[in-house]
């Protein structure tokens, strides 16, 4: 997993040199997920995240920005810095979807490494709020 992280870091900090900060998120995001292909690490992009409310599948419309080999969360962000509401948010997404590590990537910084934060799910099975994964 730590290989896989390195990759995606690498890939991003290569998206970030190319374009620097300012554009969009989905700018960020469309040139990500062109980088992760060129470099052969599988991705899908725009997942959808259905909630299971008392056993009903409610689709709020959520979406994962990018899910790296079925197991890496990436939270894509263009703030001015990463808030604890943001670390919240993708912790929820790794408790919904039952994966334990993501990324929040924030592309509005002057260097990528500062725009990075790692977010793990540490008790993935004992939180089931969804659906098991497909």
């Amino acid at each position: 997993m730590e290989q896989l992280t390195g990759q995606i870091i690498a890939a991003a900090i290569e998206v970030h040199r190319a374009l620097g900060p300012g554009l969009l998120e989905s700018a960020y995001e469309e040139c990500l997920g062109k980088e992760l292909e060129l470099q052969n690490i599988p991705f899908k992009r725009q997942v959808p995240l259905p909630i299971i409310y008392k056993g009903f599948e409610i689709s709020c419309g959520y979406r994962l920005d990018l899910v790296v080999s079925d197991a890496i969360i990436l939270e894509l962000k263009t703030v001015s810095s990463i808030e604890p509401i943001h670390a919240a948010q993708l912790l929820t997404y790794l408790k919904l979807s039952h994966k334990t590590l993501g990324l929040i990537i924030n592309f509005h910084v002057p260097v990528l490494k500062q725009g990075i934060k790692r977010i793990v799910n540490n008790h993935p099975k004992n939180l089931r709020v969804s659906a098991p994964p497909r």
